[in-house]
């Protein structure tokens, strides 16, 4: 499968995932607001979240992927499968050992996790029991992206990419068959995501069934720890755990921090956050999926050109999809928060305070997009050490950041601080990359990078002008969800309109080779 189809079949699936989820960020904002409920909520969302990358895309996926997909190619499916089994039976037990002490001390982790919850009485009891409920999620998950990752290397992508819809449909529901009979609504949502976890694996073990892999549960703990194999998996596993843990004590510092903004301050961001991951998630998340075992294999096969080729191309799909993007969040923040999460206990002083904070987020969107797109360069080379020490500095200019910022400008310093780091982050792999021999821009893909920049800022300029008639036209559009969506959807096609002419002028795109692929696609 080619790196575009690969992209485009994630990317594709991811983009309904998202879809889902701000359907269920909807319903979330509606029975919660962003009340000390929902930031009890969301520390016990983000718990196992803060865990996952460190057992699940992160370190373990990194450094699995590429040995599994080099595996398949020199030793066959059979034994890469047994492998397989035995990195999955110690990834569980690692992860469930964790699980257990932290459900054992939770009312401390949350303490410290969340100090500005002391302030409310009650909140803090609040927010360990949903982190009991919704913890466990964290070994269902892990498991569930070990598998997605063998599919992956399979260049099968559909199925994990479908997988989070599972997580968000399951959390609809919940307001329906769990809310009604629970202590609170939060505690029915945390439920959901528990259950949701189950789902997922079970998602995924058809799929795997399908693709006639079968990962039989292989007990023997102390040979697996002997297997030469594993061993050279943990050794690479070891530095992207230590790069993954500086990435989520960062993540736990903005939560710490924001903590003690004030009541909503963790849901603001929250909001916010959640609409930055719709292009970087659809987008970023896509390209590093896609990427790692094809570069994984072409470097194994020795095919260096076809190697830096399609890592070229990685990028320049990177920012030709989050570029637009990020420049219309900028524009359309506030009219976008109000429409998806107004409703309810969701007021519209929570609408402003989140779409001051999407702004801050959206300015460094393409900078996190473009990391994803070059960080598999280093994983599908065994490399998981250089990425550690990129992460380290990123958490520390995150937190000098954080510290100067928030003190100004609250919750929204957090997400200025976030943009700063990503901003520190390209810059370090572009010139890591460029300093190994690895990599190199070369002035094509500048061009096209200058090309593709043109077209955003033309793009922007006129969508700003038509919100700005809109306005004029319909001052009080945002009190009102009809007008609010009109607008959105006239300012949001004017938009398209506006880019895709500048990149049929500026040939950004080939217009004439996406309709031959199509036809080829569906015979026609």
């Amino acid at each position: 499968m080619s790196l575009f189809k690969s992209i485009a079949t994630f990317g594709g699936l991811t983009l309904v995932s998202r879809v889902t989820g701000f359907v269920r960020d909807m319903v979330l904002a509606y029975f919660m607001g962003a009340s000390a409920l929902a930031d009890a909520f969301v520390v016990a969302f983000k718990l196992p979240n803060l865990f996952r990358s460190l057992f699940a895309e992160g370190a373990l996926t990194s450094a699995f992927v590429p040995l599994f997909s080099q595996k398949l190619v020199s030793e066959g499916k059979k034994r890469s499968i047994f492998f397989a089994a035995q990195a999955m039976m110690m990834l569980a037990v690692i992860v469930g050992l964790l699980v257990v002490l932290f459900e054992l001390f939770m009312p401390y982790i949350v303490a410290v996790l969340a100090p500005g919850f002391h302030n409310d009485a009650g909140k803090i009891e609040l927010a360990t029991e949903l982190c009991r409920i919704t913890f466990p999620f964290l070994l269902l998950i892990s498991i569930v992206s070990f598998q997605g990752g063998i599919l992956n290397s399979f260049e099968k992508f559909a199925a994990p990419a479908a997988a989070p819809i599972i997580l968000n449909l399951t959390m609809i529901l919940s307001a329906f068959v769990f809310v009604p009979f629970m202590p609170t609504a939060a505690h029915g949502f945390a439920l959901g995501i528990t259950i949701a976890g189950v789902l997922e694996m079970l998602w995924l073990h058809i799929f795997l069934r399908r693709a006639g892999v079968t990962l039989h549960p292989y007990i023997h703990l102390i040979k697996i720890m002997h297997n030469p194999e594993i061993k050279t998996l943990f050794k690479r596993i070891a530095p992207g755990v230590v790069g993954a843990g500086i990435y989520q004590i960062n993540m736990a510092v903005d939560t710490i921090l924001v903590s003690l903004a004030g009541a909503g301050a963790i849901s603001w961001l929250y909001y916010a956050n959640r609409l930055q991951q719709l292009p970087l998630g659809v987008v970023g998340a896509a390209i590093s999926v896609a990427l790692l075992p094809i570069l994984s294999k072409y470097l194994k096969a020795g095919d260096i050109d076809n190697a830096r080729t399609t890592q070229d191309k990685a990028v320049e799909y990177g920012l030709l999809l989050s570029l637009p993007a990020a420049v219309l969040l900028i524009i359309l923040a506030e009219p976008i928060v109000t429409f998806l999460f107004r409703h309810g206990r969701f007021s519209a002083v929570d609408a402003t305070q989140t779409a001051h904070a999407v702004v801050a987020y959206s300015v460094g969107l393409p900078c996190y997009v473009m990391t994803k797109a070059l960080m598999p360069n280093f994983f599908a080379r065994g490399d998981t050490i250089t990425p550690v020490k990129y992460s380290f500095w990123v958490f520390v200019t995150n937190l000098i950041f954080n510290i100067l910022l928030m003190r100004f400008f609250g919750h929204v310093g957090i997400a200025l601080a976030t943009t700063i780091a990503a901003f520190v982050s390209l810059g370090q792999y572009i010139a890591g990359l460029q300093k190994r021999g690895y990599w190199r821009f070369k002035k094509p893909l500048l061009i096209k990078m200058l090309k593709i920049t043109t077209a955003s800022l033309i793009m922007g300029i006129g969508a700003g002008n038509v919100l700005k008639v809109a306005q004029h036209c319909f001052p009080d559009y945002l009190s009102d969800i009809f007008y609010t969506f009109c607008i959105l959807a006239a300012t949001g096609i004017f938009a398209l309109a506006i880019f895709l002419i500048m990149a049929k002028i500026l040939h950004i795109i080939d217009f004439g080779d996406i309709v031959n692929t199509m036809r080829k696609k569906y015979g026609k």
